[in-house]
C-alpha cells in the first residue's frame, strides 16, 4: 500500500467511532467480509476471532481485515469496547500490505488521523473525499512504518541474544572447573533458565549440560597430555570429587581412559 495512489482507495460509507453497549457482539455473517476494514480499539477489553484464531484486544489493538476474512467479536460488559472502524476497497492488488494485527506503538498520531477521517463526513466538508483518501494512505503508512521499526528491534534483540549466549559458552570454556549450573549461567545471561537452555541449544548446538562436560573433558585432555598432571590432579582441578566417575565420563566422550592420554 506504500506505493498505491490515494485515488486507488474506494471509500465506503461504513465508518464510525462507537461506544459498544454491554450486550454488544459482532456475530458471524453468512458471508465473509467483502472489503477492507480498519478496526481500532480505543479502550475496553474483549476478544476477536479472525479466521478461527482468537485475539485478546485492548487499548491500541488494531486489525486490518481483508476481503474474505471471517470475523466475530465479543467484549467484557464491565469494561466495554470503544472502537473505530473504517471500511474501504482498493482498485488493484497492493504489493505491500500491513499485517493483519498489531498493537499500535505510537497511538497519538494514528488516533488523530482516525478522528479526522470520521469527522470529515459528519458535516459537509469541502474536499472531504480527497482528504479521506490521503488519510487512509497515511494510516497504512503509519502501520507499515511501525512494522519495519519492530522488525529492526527484533533483529537487534536477536543479535544481542546471540552475543550473550556466545559469551556464556566462552565463559564455560574458560572456567571449565567451576560448579556451573543452568540456573547460575541463566542468571549471568539475565534470562530465565528455561529460555536460556532453549536458546543455548539453538545457537551452540549442544545442551548446556553436554557443553559443560565437553569443556571439562577437553580441558582434562590438555592437562593430562601437555601439563603433566596425574589423573587425580586433573580430576580435582576440574571439580570432580569422584575419580571413577571422572574416568567413566572421560572414556564416554573420548573413547579412551584418562591414563592412556597421560
Amino acid at each position: 500500500m506504500l506505493h498505491i495512489n490515494p485515488d486507488s482507495f474506494i471509500l465506503i460509507p461504513a465508518f464510525a467511532t462507537i461506544h459498544c453497549e454491554p450486550n454488544w457482539k459482532w456475530r458471524k455473517r453468512n458471508k465473509p467480509l467483502p472489503n477492507y476494514d480498519l478496526f481500532y480499539v480505543w479502550s475496553g477489553k474483549g476478544t476477536v476471532v479472525l479466521n478461527g484464531k482468537l485475539y485478546d484486544v485492548h487499548k491500541g489493538s488494531c486489525f486490518l481485515f481483508k476481503p474474505g476474512d471471517w470475523t466475530t467479536a465479543t467484549h467484557d460488559p464491565q469494561n466495554p469496547l470503544v472502537l473505530s472502524y473504517i471500511h474501504f476497497d482498493l482498485e488493484g492488488t497492493p504489493v505491500l500490505m500491513p499485517k493483519t494485527y498489531r498493537i499500535v506503538q505510537d497511538p497519538i498520531p494514528f488516533e488523530s488521523l482516525l478522528t479526522r477521517y470520521i469527522r470529515l463526513f459528519l458535516v459537509k466538508t469541502f474536499g472531504a473525499e480527497i482528504e479521506a483518501k490521503l488519510i487512509l494512505k497515511q494510516l497504512m503508512i503509519h502501520l507499515l512504518r511501525e512494522e519495519r521499526e519492530i522488525d529492526k528491534q527484533l533483529e537487534h534483540s536477536s543479535n544481542d541474544l546471540l552475543e550473550t549466549i556466545r559469551e556464556i559458552a566462552n565463559f564455560i570454556q574458560q572456567h571449565p572447573g567451576d560448579p556451573h549450573s543452568i540456573e547460575s549461567l541463566a542468571m549471568r545471561a539475565n534470562l530465565s533458565p528455561r529460555y536460556f537452555s532453549q536458546k543455548f541449544k539453538e545457537i551452540i548446538g549442544h545442551t548446556v549440560r553436554n557443553y559443560i562436560i565437553h569443556s571439562r573433558i577437553n580441558r582434562a585432555e590438555h592437562l593430562l597430555h601437555n601439563m603433566g598432571m596425574t589423573v587425580t590432579e586433573a580430576a580435582n582441578a576440574l571439580g570432580y570429587n569422584d575419580l571413577h566417575f571422572f574416568s567413566r565420563q572421560f572414556k564416554k566422550y573420548t573413547g579412551k581412559n584418562p591414563s592412556d592420554i597421560r
